[in-house]
């Protein structure tokens, strides 16, 4: 599972025309998945997420988590995490989990957030053509990946 993770002041998701998830400070979270994923892998990642000291401290030190600020969390699938654009021009993607794999870890992944003590838990719309809003805060933007490759 891949991982891009974006602390914002604000973020919103839209579908046709309608937000269907909408956060304010917090983090916004693109999420990749392989075939080889499951559930620890899913606990993994999150516990990540919502752990990462990434927001500022009264010092000005980024010391304190999502958890620490009582930050809300956007979850947003996105496929393209695995795109391989090494040769040619056009990335392929055939590393990333199939869609009806990648459709029941998404479902995972999210039910499982929703057990977490974030204060807001929204989402994106898995295979859905999404608008994607974020006022990136810093910026910082980290990026995460199961197998450790970066």
């Amino acid at each position: 599972m891949r991982a891009v993770l974006q602390r914002v002041q604000r973020g919103s998701v839209t579908v046709d025309g309608n937000v269907i998830g909408e956060i304010q400070k917090g983090i916004m979270v693109l999420f990749g998945m392989l075939e080889s994923d499951d559930q620890n892998v899913i606990e993994y990642m999150l516990d990540k997420v919502i752990n990462m000291r990434i927001f500022e401290d009264e010092a000005g030190k980024m010391n304190l988590s999502l958890l620490d600020i009582k930050g809300e969390l956007l979850i947003v699938p996105n496929f393209t995490l695995y795109g391989d654009a090494r040769k040619g021009r056009r990335p392929g993607y055939s590393a990333g989990a199939s869609p009806e794999k990648a459709r029941v870890l998404f479902e995972q992944l999210v039910e499982y957030a929703k057990t977490l003590p974030v204060e807001k838990v929204a989402t994106g719309e898995f295979q859905a053509d999404m608008a994607v809003e974020i006022i990136n805060d810093g910026p910082v933007t980290i990026l995460l990946d199961s197998e450790k490759k970066f």
